[in-house]
């Protein structure tokens, strides 16, 4: 075996592959052959990249929440104390 395969790391989604498809897996990994469905796989790597665009953005709105919760708490305590 030649030392760059001994090195190559195998991802989950080869392993996945693999699981579902171990002939597909062969043909695209170790015989790089092309798979016949380029425009769907881009197509879900695109709603992938969407979906992750949108779970940052809820986590930044989240946050951003928490920060006005806290804020106006403490605005209450103020005017509380000040009375």
């Amino acid at each position: 075996m030649a030392k760059d395969e001994s090195d190559r790391i195998i991802r989950a989604s080869e392993l996945g592959q693999y699981a579902y498809c171990a002939q597909a897996w062969w043909l695209g990994s170790v015989k790089g052959v092309p798979s016949a469905n380029v425009r769907e796989l881009d197509a879900g790597a695109s709603a992938h990249e969407q979906h992750g665009q949108a779970v940052q953005l809820s986590i930044w709105l989240s946050r951003a929440g928490l920060v006005c919760l806290a804020l106006g708490s403490l605005m209450l305590v103020f005017f509380l104390l000040s009375r």
